[in-house]
């Protein structure tokens, strides 16, 4: 059976569950899901902000769009918030796990309880996609779901890039990220029988506003395109690795850096 392009791309008529929705990036990959005509549910740690993005959302579901309130760092949390988004939208088949508790402390202050901490990111990670793909099993269907990572999962950062500035990139940052795409790889080969695929989406450099403007000139320099990423510029890879245009694409790590781990 052949499928056109623009079929392969399409959303319609699935649900998907985002968490961390309100963030930087997160809101630019809840645009694309809704655009892309998935019905979205969108999860935070506070409820209202879940709503307020779920109203703001467009595409053919625009009006339906649902929120949860789900804390991926509390087992509990997870089960609620996953179970509500079922009882609301009747099914889930994409899961985008975008959620993060960010962590400030470089190696050189940071104590073990916060880095054993940060990474709990990676367990509510592993925990929500895990009802995913139970949930999916038991209905016969089929999933995609897709981890957050980061380039700071598969390369290490420039010190002279934060020297002087800022606390460098985290040591609990990047062993969270390179777990979090060695996790992908691993539930990519136990699921894909399921019918769930599990892929990873990296991005590169896209700071915030708050990031200090000398630390961006810094980044710029260490970048082959010489300029930092905008959210807008996921919303093809994540529309991309949900839908069937990536059918048999599971267990891949796609980086959207602006060939900063091309170096």
């Amino acid at each position: 059976m052949t499928a056109t392009l623009p079929e392969l791309f399409d959303l319609t008529g699935q649900v998907a569950m985002l968490t961390g929705g309100r963030g930087h990036l997160g809101r630019a990959l809840a645009d694309a899901l809704a655009e892309a005509g998935a019905r979205v549910v969108v999860s935070s740690r506070k409820l209202e902000e879940a709503q307020r993005v779920a109203r703001e959302l467009s595409g053919p579901e625009a009006g339906r769009h649902l929120a949860v309130q789900l804390d991926h760092l509390e087992e509990t949390s997870v089960e609620t918030g996953f179970h509500q988004a079922i009882a609301q939208a009747g099914q889930v088949d994409i899961l985008v796990n975008n959620g993060h508790a960010p962590l400030g402390e470089d190696w050189s202050t940071v104590t073990g309880e916060q880095f054993q901490q940060h990474l709990g990111n990676l367990t509510g990670y592993f925990l929500l996609s895990r009802q995913l793909r139970n949930h999916v099993v038991s209905r016969r269907g089929k999933g995609s779901i897709i981890l957050l990572g980061s380039m700071y999962g598969v390369v290490g950062s420039y010190p002279d890039a934060y020297e002087g500035l800022c606390a460098a990139s985290p040591a609990a940052y990047h062993a969270l990220k390179g777990g979090i795409v060695q996790l992908t790889r691993h539930l990519a080969v136990y699921w894909a029988r399921d019918g769930v695929r599990v892929n990873c989406l990296s991005p590169g450099p896209f700071p915030g506003a708050q990031a200090p403007p000398e630390l961006i000139e810094r980044l710029k320099a260490k970048s082959p395109m010489g300029r930092m990423g905008t959210p807008r510029e996921l919303k093809g890879a994540i529309v991309f690795l949900a839908s069937e245009a990536s059918s048999y694409m599971t267990g891949q790590n796609l980086i959207v850096d602006g060939g900063w781990t091309a170096w």
